[in-house]
C-alpha cells in the first residue's frame, strides 16, 4: 500500500505543477483582457492607432491621409494595435506570474539574478520601441517622404504601416536586450568578458549588418539601430565586469545555499533509486525470476 502512495506521489506533483501552470495563464489572458476592455471604452482603438500613426501622418503632405483597401481593415486593424498595447501593459503581471511558477525550482543565486534581469529586459525592450517611435520613424518618414517625386501623393495603407511598425518595434526592442544577453551568457558560462571584449569589432560589423537587413534602405534608420546596438555593447561589457567578481561573503552564502539543495536532491534521488530496487526485487520474486 505504501509503495502504491510513493509511487503516485510524482504523479501527483506532476498534475499539481500542470494545474498551477493553467491557472498562471488564465490569470495572465485575463489581465489581458481587462486592459484591452479597458483601452477599447477609453480611449479607443481609433484614437490608439491614430496616435500610432502620428509620425508618418506628420511627414505626409497637407491634406494627405492614410488609406484602407480591405473591407474590414478599418475595424481590425485598429483592434490589433489596441491588442498590442494592452499586452505592453500587461506584462508586468505576466512576467510576474511567470516569474512565480519558475521561481520554487531556482537556486539562490538563480533568484537574486532572476529578478533584476527580468526587469531590466522589460525596461530595454520599452525603451528600444520608445526611441524607435519617438527618434527613429520622424527622421525616416521625413527622408524617405522627400524622395517621393511630385507627380504622386504619398497614401500609405494603415495595414502595410502596421506591419512595418511592428517590424521596426520587434527590431529595435531585441536590439536594445544586448546587455542581458551579454550578462546571461557571462553568468551561464558560455563566454567570459575577455572574451566579449576581444570579439568587440566583430560585434561593430555584425550590429551594422543587421542594420542593414531590418530596417529600411536609408542611412538614418540604420546608423540609429546599429550605433545604439554597439554603444549597449559596451554597457553590456561593463555590467559583466560588476556582476562576474561576487563578494566572498555572497559566493560563500551562495554555495552553501547551493550545496544544501544539491544535497537534498540528490538524497530525495537516492531514496527514489532505493524505492525502484526494492520494487525490482519484489518482481523477481513474483515472477521466479
Amino acid at each position: 500500500m505504501s509503495d502504491t502512495q510513493d509511487s503516485s506521489a510524482p504523479e501527483e506533483s506532476f498534475i499539481s505543477h500542470l494545474v498551477e501552470l493553467r491557472d498562471r495563464l488564465l490569470h495572465s489572458l485575463i489581465a489581458v483582457a481587462v486592459v484591452l476592455g479597458g483601452l477599447c471604452l477609453y480611449p479607443g482603438p481609433g484614437e490608439i492607432y491614430d496616435i500610432l500613426a502620428a509620425p508618418l501622418t506628420a511627414a505626409l503632405p497637407e491634406g494627405t491621409k492614410m488609406v484602407a483597401i480591405g473591407v474590414i481593415t478599418p475595424f481590425m486593424v485598429p483592434l490589433k494595435v489596441t491588442a498590442m498595447v494592452a499586452f505592453v501593459l500587461a506584462l508586468p503581471f505576466i512576467l510576474y506570474q511567470v516569474w512565480s511558477f519558475i521561481a520554487p525550482g531556482l537556486y539562490a543565486h538563480e533568484k537574486r539574478l532572476g529578478i533584476p534581469l527580468i526587469i531590466s529586459s522589460v525596461f530595454l525592450f520599452v525603451l528600444g520601441m520608445s526611441f524607435c517611435y519617438f527618434f527613429v520613424f520622424g527622421q525616416v518618414f521625413s527622408f524617405i517622404n522627400s524622395f517621393a517625386p511630385k507627380s504622386i501623393t504619398p497614401a500609405p495603407d494603415i495595414e502595410a504601416y502596421l506591419s512595418f511598425v511592428m517590424t521596426m518595434f520587434l527590431a529595435f526592442g531585441l536590439a536594445f536586450e544586448v546587455p542581458v544577453a551579454l550578462v546571461v551568457m557571462v553568468k551561464m558560462g558560455v563566454v567570459t568578458v575577455e572574451k566579449l571584449k576581444e570579439w568587440r569589432s566583430y560585434f561593430i560589423v555584425g550590429a551594422f549588418v543587421v542594420a542593414a537587413v531590418v530596417t529600411p534602405p536609408d542611412v538614418v534608420s540604420q546608423l540609429a539601430l546599429a550605433i545604439p546596438m554597439c554603444i549597449l555593447y559596451e554597457l553590456g561589457i561593463l555590467a559583466c565586469r560588476l556582476i562576474s567578481a561576487p563578494k566572498p561573503a555572497e559566493a560563500t552564502a551562495t554555495a552553501q545555499s547551493d550545496f544544501q539543495t544539491a544535497a537534498v536532491d540528490s538524497q530525495n534521488s537516492a531514496e527514489m533509486d532505493a524505492e525502484i530496487d526494492k520494487a525490482e526485487a519484489e518482481f523477481r520474486k513474483l515472477t521466479g525470476k
